[in-house]
């Protein structure tokens, strides 16, 4: 398929500049579990990043909105492969924003990590329903659940988490590096049972 029927079908990819890959953005405001978080103070998503700066320009937001419509044609998987293997990257994020919608959902993206098994997936998810299927994701695919609490402990029963910090214990440098990734793929990486990111 050419690039502008990969972008009619899946929409365009997002690029977070401090990413070292694509990324796919949904609207936070279509989050199941953040939309409730998001009136909770002290929860990671109150005073959420997606729902202020660029991420409110309406631009942004109809991109986002076209992204979640596109999840649903029957296409989207093939389409979201080619996209991804067409920009050549090793590293992609699902969700810079928003989150997973459903079921179906969740069994799309395993099947576009299947269709690019040499692209290293990340997953991060506050839809706690979707534990029991963590083991059936591909191995390319790290599927971390985000603790809802500011300051709150790693889950022990998920085998990869990711926490947020207020004070010491921050173990993202991306802070320390012009707010990058740079050469850390922590959040990628399989043998990183948890990563904690400072409070912003």
């Amino acid at each position: 398929m050419k690039v502008t029927e990969l972008d009619n079908i899946t929409g365009s990819l997002s690029k977070p500049s401090k990413m070292p890959g694509y990324a796919y953005g949904l609207p936070a405001k279509e989050c199941k579990t953040g939309k409730k978080l998001q009136e909770v103070k002290g929860s990671t998503c109150y005073n959420c990043y997606a729902m202020k700066g660029c991420y409110v320009f309406k631009v942004v937001q109809a991109a986002q909105y076209k992204r979640l419509e596109a999840t649903k044609k029957p296409l989207w998987v093939k389409a979201m492969a080619a996209q991804i293997l067409r920009h050549k990257s090793k590293y992609f994020r699902w969700h810079d924003s928003g989150d997973i919608q459903s079921l179906k959902h969740l069994a799309k993206i395993f099947k576009v990590a299947r269709l690019t098994p040499d692209v290293n997936h990340w997953l991060p998810t506050r839809e706690a329903w979707v534990k029991p299927y963590v083991s059936r994701a591909p191995k390319n695919l790290v599927i971390r659940f985000s603790m809802p609490m500011v300051d709150q402990a790693a889950a022990e029963s998920w085998s990869h988490t990711s926490t947020v910090v207020s004070g010491p214990g921050r173990t993202c440098p991306a802070p320390d590096q012009n707010n990058a990734c740079g050469e850390c793929r922590a959040c990628w990486d399989p043998k990183v049972k948890n990563v904690a990111y400072g409070k912003h």
